[in-house]
């Protein structure tokens, strides 16, 4: 059974007739529709018409099939003759119909059902849980996804701090809506960078260790915003209704937009509504380095600037030979900058890809154990070959 819907041209007047195979029907306000249908359908009898108001104060016709299965006004195939008509959130003509229509079942299948106002509100007054107004608007104006809905009512209700955090922090909540195993990544990457350095920094400075125990802990901290921004600017999140970046306004509205549109690392997986270019990759890289190497120059300003007014006080009151110098304070910021900027982007932009090839493997889907593993595996080599790489780094210019 098919049935296709026409956008025609301007009228005034309503014509339904009934004795052909072709209905007419114009609206005000300029517009009209052309429905077509074949002669078996037109025939049969459990063919029945009724309307259904829309906005603006005007009526359509909503056919329904009042046989095993309903087939509502939304299930007509669209097919416009021209015009501004925009018959869905990403409008166009009729020619690429069938590849919207594609990419919503393969979104559909991978989320589940876009589900509206209602349906949304149903569940979360069952449950007696409020959602963020972001999350409210993107309900009443595009839908919320199944999986999306179901995994922050479940998260959102956890523990304190995580529980909290879901319901204010849009940061984090819509990473873990994407990623469910984002903490976890989190986690790895402080346990195994606070690890390692605290093996280093004893064999370092071996007797001396309590003494200094403020630089230690000064180092630790800053490694431990390093450790957050490393993965949380590369973890990939949830898009939920539409950007307030897309009607922003001002002097960079062009770029920030650009910038909105980029995936959130080189390797991103696509998915239907969330397609990406070789251009668009390329400037991810370039767009994360940038970002990376600020995290990397405040950071280093700050650590390094902690710790070299440490030293500097505990001179003041008893010098010794054995002193090292003070490390200049900008120049280790800037190589700090540098370093993040190029060579810890190249790294976890790479171990990134790695692990979506992992996470999507069949091995995984039996195992999920096996994700993990390999997660804490490929980021503790990361770790030992970037600390390594640091030091000389250091060493080249002189910082150290």
């Amino acid at each position: 059974m098919s049935l296709s819907l026409k956008i025609s041209h301007l009228s005034n007047t309503v014509e339904l007739p009934r004795d052909q195979c072709r209905a007419f029907r114009t609206f005000e306000e300029s517009t009209s529709i052309c429905f077509r249908w074949s002669s078996e359908l037109y025939s049969s009898p459990k063919l029945t018409t009724r309307c259904s108001g829309i906005s603006g104060g005007r009526s359509v016709p909503e056919w329904t099939y009042t046989g095993s299965k309903d087939e509502t006004f939304s299930d007509l195939e669209l097919d416009c003759d021209g015009g501004d008509y925009d018959g869905g959130s990403n409008g166009g003509n009729g020619d690429g119909g069938g590849d919207d229509d594609d990419g919503e079942e393969e979104e559909e299948k991978e989320f589940g059902p876009l589900l509206k106002l209602e349906e949304v509100m149903k569940e979360t007054e069952r449950r007696r849980i409020i959602l963020p107004d972001d999350m409210l608007e993107a309900a009443k104006s595009v839908g919320i996804r199944k999986l999306f809905l179901l995994r922050y009512l479940h998260l959102q209700g956890s523990v304190w701090p995580l529980g909290f955090l879901m319901r204010t922090c849009s940061v984090l909540r819509n990473r873990m809506l994407a990623d469910p195993s984002f903490l976890f990544k989190v986690g790895t990457e402080i346990a195994i960078d606070s690890c390692c350095a605290t093996f280093a920094e004893v064999k370092k400075r071996g007797e001396e260790f309590w003494s200094e125990f403020e630089l230690y802990a000064a180092d630790l901290l800053v490694g431990l915003v390093v450790d957050v921004a490393l993965v949380g600017l590369l973890a990939p999140h949830a898009r939920i209704g539409k950007t307030s970046v897309a009607s922003s306004t001002g002097l960079f509205k062009g770029l920030r937009r650009s910038c909105a549109a980029l995936p959130s690392s080189v390797f991103e997986a696509e998915r239907p509504g969330c397609k990406f270019s070789v251009n668009q990759r390329i400037a991810t890289f370039f767009y994360k380095g940038l970002l990376y190497g600020s995290v990397g120059f405040g950071c280093g300003l700050i650590g390094q600037g902690i710790a070299n007014l440490i030293m500097t006080a505990k001179r003041g009151i008893k010098k010794s030979e054995e002193d090292i110098p003070v490390p200049p304070l900008f120049k280790s910021a800037a190589l700090w900058g540098v370093f993040l900027g190029l060579s810890s982007n190249a790294r976890y932009q790479i171990i990134n890809g790695l692990e979506r090839v992992v996470e999507g493997s069949t091995a995984v889907k039996r195992i999920p154990v096996v994700a993990m593993a390999f997660t804490v595996g490929v980021r503790f080599a990361n770790n030992v070959y970037g600390g390594m790489q640091f030091v000389d780094w250091a060493k080249l210019s002189g910082v150290q």
